[in-house]
C-alpha cells in the first residue's frame, strides 16, 4: 500500500478553501485534515509533499480536445502522447477527446479507431465523446449501446457541410434518441450553409487573408444556430451543451433558455477570453495561427463571456485544443483563408490563463476550480472520481504556485506545435507538481510521468441537469 501526504497547502475546490493536509492511499484521496491538527500530524507516508505557500487543487478536466484529428487534408499535430504530456504540464489530469464517425461508417468503427490511437500512449486519464456525422437507424441504435458502455455524449455540427454537417432533421432524431438514453448532445452551433455562401462571395472579391475567416463566420450566424439548436432540443425534450461559445449574441440565447428553466449549457474557451480579431488581422499571414471555428471575435465580446462565466450562463471552460503547425499546415491556406486548418493549441495554457483571470478579478478562486475541474467532471459523468479533492476521489492533484511568474512561449511549452497562441503573454501562477491517481507526473517542474500511465475512463450520464 503506497501512501502520500501533501502538507501545508491551501486546498481549493469548487465549494471550499481550507488549509489542510491531504492523505492519499493507493491512488485515491482517503482523508483531509486541517494542517497542524493531531489527526494530520499523526499521518505517516512513504512520500511527503510540502505545499506550504502553495495551492492544492484538483487536476483540471479538459472536456474538449482533438488529438490527431484529421482536418482539411492534414492532422492535428499533437498525438495522444505529446498532447497528454503537455496537458499534465499545464495542470490538466483528464481529457475528454472526440472519436469521429465517418460518413458511411458505424460509430463503433470510429470509437475503435480512437481507442487504438490512445491506448498505451497517454500520460493522464482520458475519455471519449462521439462525433456523429451520419445519422441513420443503425447510428441511433448504436448511441444506446455507447451510453451503456460509458460514452455518454455525442457531438453534432451545424457547420462544415460535406464533412461533419447534420441537417435539422438529423439533429432532431439524435436529440430524441438522447432524450431516451440519457446521452448529452454537444453542438457546434454555426449556420454552415450560410457561411459557405459568404466564403464563396468573399473569395470571389479577392478577400483571401486570414482575417476574412472571422468576417464570414458572423456572430449572428452563431447566434441563429444556437437559437435553432435550443429549440430543436426543446422539441426533443433533450438537454443541450453548446461548445466553444464565442459571441455575446450566442451567450444571450443561452441565458434566455436557462431563464426559461431549460437544460441548456454553454462552454467557452481561453482563446475567446484572451484573444480577438486583432490577432486574426496580424500581417504576413501570421493571422492564420489564430484561425479556429467558431472564430475569434472583436474584443467587446469578451465582457459578455466573462459575465456569462460569473452568472453561470456559461458553465465550462475547455480548450478545443486542435493544434496545427504554422509551417506546412496553416500555410496550406495561403491565398485562400478557407483552406487554413481550423484550430489552436491550448491544452497546456488553460489552467494558467484562468488563474490569471483570478488575479485580474474576473473570477474567484473557487469559480476557477468550478469551471475548469468540477463542472466539466459533473457535466460529463466523471464526478466525484474527477474534479474534486475529497475522500474516495482519484488523487489527481496539482500543487500550484500562485506567485510564480511566467512568460508563455513556444520556446518553453510542451505542445507539439511550432508557435504559441499566447506568445509573450506574462501570467502569474504556475504548476509546480502534478499527481495522477497518486503517481507523480510533474515533480517540481520536471516530467516524471510516462506514456501509458493514463487509462481510459468510462463515464456516467450528465450529473448537471436541472
Amino acid at each position: 500500500m503506497s501512501r502520500t501526504v501533501i502538507r501545508g497547502g491551501l486546498v481549493i475546490t469548487a465549494s471550499d478553501e481550507m488549509h489542510a493536509d491531504v492523505l492519499i492511499e493507493d491512488g485515491r484521496v482517503v482523508a483531509l485534515a486541517a494542517t497542524g491538527t493531531p489527526t494530520a500530524e499523526s499521518w505517516t507516508a512513504e512520500r511527503t509533499i510540502d505545499a506550504a505557500g502553495k495551492y492544492v487543487i484538483p487536476g483540471g478536466v479538459d472536456a474538449h480536445t482533438h488529438m490527431e484529428l484529421p482536418f482539411g487534408g492534414t492532422f492535428a499535430s499533437d498525438t495522444f502522447e505529446t498532447g497528454t504530456r503537455a496537458a499534465a504540464w499545464g495542470g490538466t489530469t483528464t481529457i475528454v477527446d472526440f472519436a469521429v464517425q465517418s460518413v458511411g461508417h458505424s460509430l463503433r468503427e470510429g470509437l475503435d479507431a480512437w481507442n487504438a490511437k490512445a491506448d498505451g500512449r497517454c500520460a493522464i486519464d482520458y475519455a471519449f465523446h462521439m462525433i456523429v456525422s451520419d445519422v441513420n437507424q443503425d447510428t441511433l441504435k448504436e448511441m444506446d449501446l455507447l451510453v451503456e458502455e460509458g460514452v455518454t455524449s455525442f457531438k453534432q455540427f451545424m457547420a462544415y457541410p460535406g464533412v461533419f454537417y447534420s441537417d435539422d432533421g438529423q439533429i432532431l432524431r439524435a436529440m430524441q434518441r438522447s432524450a431516451e438514453n440519457g446521452g448529452l448532445i454537444m453542438m457546434h452551433a454555426e449556420n454552415g450553409i450560410a457561411i459557405d455562401v459568404l466564403v464563396e462571395q468573399a473569395l470571389a472579391r479577392g478577400e483571401t487573408d486570414p482575417r476574412f475567416h472571422g468576417e464570414v463566420r458572423k456572430a449572428l450566424l452563431e447566434a441563429e444556430a444556437t437559437h435553432r439548436a435550443i429549440k430543436l432540443a426543446q422539441v426533443a425534450g433533450a438537454p443541450l451543451y453548446v461548445v466553444h461559445v464565442s459571441a455575446q449574441e450566442a451567450v444571450a440565447e443561452l441565458a434566455r433558455a436557462r431563464d426559461e428553466g431549460l437544460n441548456v449549457f454553454g462552454e467557452t474557451c481561453p482563446q475567446y477570453l484572451f484573444l480577438s480579431t486583432d490577432n486574426l488581422a496580424e500581417p504576413d499571414f501570421e493571422g492564420s495561427k489564430y484561425v479556429c471555428s467558431t472564430p475569434l471575435r472583436p474584443q467587446e465580446h469578451q465582457a459578455a463571456l466573462w459575465r456569462g462565466l460569473r452568472t453561470n450562463d456559461l458553465q465550462v471552460v475547455s480548450t478545443d485544443h486542435c493544434p496545427f503547425c504554422f509551417v506546412g499546415q496553416k500555410e496550406l491556406g495561403r491565398g485562400d483563408f478557407s483552406k487554413i486548418p481550423n484550430g489552436l493549441p491550448g491544452v497546456e495554457n488553460r489552467m494558467d490563463l484562468l488563474h490569471q483571470a483570478v488575479v485580474d478579478g474576473h473570477l474567484s478562486r473557487r469559480r476557477w476550480i468550478e469551471i475548469a475541474c468540477a463542472t466539466p467532471a459533473r457535466m460529463f459523468g466523471l464526478y466525484p472520481k474527477k474534479g474534486t479533492i475529497a475522500p474516495g476521489a482519484d488523487a489527481d492533484i496539482v500543487i500550484y504556485d500562485p506567485h510564480a511568474e511566467q512568460v508563455m512561449s513556444v520556446e518553453t511549452h510542451h505542445m507539439n506545435v511550432d508557435y504559441s497562441a499566447y506568445e509573450g503573454k506574462r501570467v502569474t501562477g504556475r504548476v509546480e507538481s502534478v499527481l495522477s491517481r497518486g503517481e507523480p507526473v510533474i515533480t517540481e517542474r520536471e516530467f516524471t510521468g510516462r506514456a501509458g500511465h493514463g487509462v481510459y475512463t468510462p463515464r456516467s450520464t450528465c450529473q448537471y441537469l436541472l
